[in-house]
């Protein structure tokens, strides 16, 4: 039981940290997009909607002689495609428009410590001493990697606004994936919502919430002129089709909260991903916080680890404690205690 469960737990960091990966170079891809002339808002839709297409084969595959599971998680994947999915991503680019990118992308990473929040609300018990130590550390760390204070910073209310909505959206996304039915694979779900999620994004692009510019122009990554096709493809196959299906598999191996930890360092995935592809090479800041970044879901990791350990270890002697009740020698020694 206990190799058991450290395989899985293993396993769901490592793929905890693909996602992490996955989602951490969609900034460079996108980037070079909106350097040719592309909107932000066609820039995401692409990305949901090429996704959606790809995955919408594998799904119906997945889903031939089982119908009755789309039937009766339906409500699931479209909450999943409208929040997680489609809410963030308008949320998060609204905040970008009143907001340095910086500070918009801390107030989405306020996540975790929402989550953090949400469970201490929900079972009215205080998060263990290293896991608000692991909080403050990790978010420490995105002060840091963000170079917040490197120059002047304007908030704006709205823009907070904004920002705080997008963070409420990505902690719906790691608890919405922790609670998911099981019945309901995760290509479905994800598939789905992404389906879902282009929908609602193009319809926000219709309605004039998001310009929608496309170009077909030569884009610059790693310093050489590619095809405007690279990006796009690197947007839908490894940072929406990837790095979605690995963020849903993360969670419901490793839980909400220790996965919504392991996702912070995107923020630095984000910024080796910028220096290798579009030449922004980080400062010492930056490493200093992705050390303390690395070092916050180090300590999260660490104490979930040891309250498993602690439940594999009484769970057996719970177990030989009620064996031993259960046996007649026990039942008239119980029986001799209570007569003294």
């Amino acid at each position: 039981m206990k190799n058991f469960t450290a395989w899985v737990t293993g396993s769901g960091l490592l793929i905890a940290l693909v996602s992490a990966v996955t989602f951490g170079v969609s900034g460079s891809f996108a980037k070079a997009l909106l350097e040719a002339g592309w909107s932000p808002g066609a820039a995401v839709g692409v990305r949901l909607g090429g996704a959606a297409v790809v995955l919408i084969v594998p799904i119906l595959m997945s889903l031939r002689g089982r119908w009755s599971l789309l039937r009766r998680g339906w409500p699931s994947i479209v909450a999943y495609g409208f929040i997680p999915i489609a809410a963030c991503q308008l949320f998060y680019f609204n905040a970008v428009q009143h907001l340095s990118v910086g500070v918009a992308l801390l107030l989405e990473y306020l996540a975790p410590v929402m989550i953090v929040g949400w469970l201490w609300l929900r079972t009215r018990t205080a998060p263990r001493s290293l896991t608000a130590l692991g909080a403050i550390v990790a978010m420490g760390g995105l002060v840091l990697v963000l170079d917040l204070f490197g120059g002047s910073i304007k908030l704006s209310p709205v823009g907070v606004m904004w920002g705080l909505l997008a963070a409420v959206c990505l902690a719906a996304f790691f608890l919405m994936s922790a609670h998911s039915e099981d019945a309901l694979p995760p290509l479905v779900l994800v598939g789905g919502g992404l389906v879902v999620g282009s929908l609602a994004i193009f319809v926000a692009g219709w309605a004039g919430i998001y310009p929608m510019k496309f170009t077909a122009s030569q884009v610059v990554l790693a310093g050489a002129e590619v095809s405007w096709l690279v990006p796009v493809l690197g947007l839908v196959l490894i940072c929406a089709v990837a790095s979605y299906l690995s963020g849903l598999l993360a969670v419901r191996k490793l839980g909400s909260q220790l996965a919504s930890f392991v996702a912070l360092t995107e923020v630095l995935f984000a910024v080796l991903a910028a220096w290798l592809m579009l030449g922004e090479l980080p400062g010492l800041i930056q490493l200093a916080g992705g050390a303390l970044i690395v070092g916050g879901v180090v300590l999260v990791r660490y104490d979930e680890l040891r309250r498993i350990r602690k439940f594999t270890s009484a769970r057996p002697a719970a177990q030989r404690a009620a064996q031993h009740a259960a046996t007649p020698e026990a039942v008239s020694s119980e029986r001799i205690e209570v007569d003294r």
